[in-house]
């Protein structure tokens, strides 16, 4: 047999992975220009005076956009409610996500798989179905039109997936750790306070985030339960720069929606290398 035929199916299946590799990038490519060009139109917008939908450089680069809607009525009444609700209920799911899923994650049960299996079903639920009834419950206990009511449903209705976070990587940090503190004399909630959550600061920062982000997106809720203006957040006064009969300002839309964006940006950046690091729990037990 000669070496050119032995080798030309090797070339062929070369040429085969040259293909498929190609097909994959350019498969990358377009993926990568779906989430590129609506940053670039918001971008882009966000200094033209004159921006419409489509994607252009603008003729002037003018910071006008930004002065038109930096104001407490337009931008940063909206925000620091949008700060407060979400802020508030992030704070409340972390803290009771943690104490719902410490007796779970540390104590044997024949309900603990049932309990489980029933926060997965509540993550599934659409926020639709359950606001009429939340809605009137709300209208009865004196709670509609508050920040403090709007916080507690933004939490229940983020705690479900919180819990569930929580626990799978609460069952990370080794058992053992905690019986050495219990037999210092720490209790319970000393060990969960200062060896469980400081081990797992990866899995609560990934819950903070996910429950802020959740919280920050959401129109309908406070849509629902709030009625004074003044009170509205961010995701709903956006709703503003759409007119009744079709215009919108979309150089003034694109600047509000940077600036609306800018919170959820620092947060990820705060606790950025939490998320990149793994469990602090190199030599702490002894095979």
């Amino acid at each position: 047999m000669s070496a050119n035929a032995i080798k030309s199916p090797a070339r062929k299946l070369s040429s085969r992975r040259t293909g498929r590799r190609l097909a994959a990038d350019a498969g990358l490519l377009v993926v990568a220009a779906s989430f590129v060009l609506p940053l670039a139109w918001v971008i882009l917008s966000s200094l033209d005076t004159k921006a419409d939908l489509k994607v252009k450089v603008p003729d002037g680069i003018t910071l006008d956009n930004y002065d038109a809607v930096l104001t407490p009525e337009i931008t940063f009444t909206p925000l620091l409610n949008s700060l407060l609700l979400c802020g508030g209920g992030t704070l409340l799911t972390v803290v009771c996500a943690a104490l719902a899923a410490y007796p779970l994650s540390r104590f044997k049960s024949r309900l603990n798989r049932p309990f489980m299996l029933t926060i997965l079903f509540a993550t599934s639920l659409p926020i639709t179905a359950i606001m009429v009834p939340v809605y009137a419950l709300f209208v009865q206990v004196d709670l509609i039109d508050t920040m403090q009511g709007t916080i507690l449903f933004f939490a229940a209705s983020q705690l479900p997936f919180a819990i569930w976070l929580m626990k799978n990587f609460m069952d990370g940090v080794p058992k053992e750790l905690e019986e050495a503190a219990w037999t210092d004399g720490a209790s319970s909630f000393q060990s969960l306070l200062r060896i469980v959550l400081p081990l797992m600061g990866p899995g609560v920062a990934v819950v903070t985030v996910f429950s802020f982000v959740m919280m920050w997106g959401n129109f309908f809720v406070p849509f629902m339960l709030l009625l004074t203006p003044e009170q509205m957040p961010a995701s709903v006064s956006i709703n503003d720069f759409f007119g009744n009969k079709g215009t919108v300002v979309y150089g003034q839309l694109a600047a509000f929606s940077i600036i609306y964006s800018t919170p959820v940006i620092l947060l990820y950046v705060l606790i950025s290398r939490r998320l990149g690091g793994g469990f602090a729990l190199g030599g702490a037990v002894k095979g």
